[in-house]
């Protein structure tokens, strides 16, 4: 069975205080669901091509559907409420090649 991975990258934060109560909801969230967090930040990122140099978080569950539910579970939609207004990012559910 593949593995599951949740990739965002973050274009711009403006308001690095806003996203508190989507990260302390998304953290229990998806460690509920099995998820295991292997990148999160955006001090040390080399961007190339059309790469954006900002905050990447890469989370790893044991399957893709694990990956997605996790996503559509209550749990994470409530954490996804608490994103500030105009808040973007580019966010996908990848399945992983074993």
């Amino acid at each position: 069975m593949s593995k599951g991975y949740w990739v965002s990258v973050y274009p711009a934060i403006t308001d690095p205080e806003g996203l508190d109560a989507y990260n302390q909801l998304a953290r229990l969230a998806v460690k509920a669901a099995g998820g295991r967090t292997f990148a999160r930040g955006g001090s040390r990122v080399v961007a190339h091509e059309a790469g954006i140099a900002e905050r990447v978080v890469l989370i790893e569950f044991d399957s893709f559907d694990q990956a997605v539910a996790a996503y559509e579970s209550a749990a994470y939609q409530e954490a996804l409420a608490a994103l500030p207004d105009g808040f973007k990012r580019d966010f996908r559910i990848v399945e992983g090649l074993d």
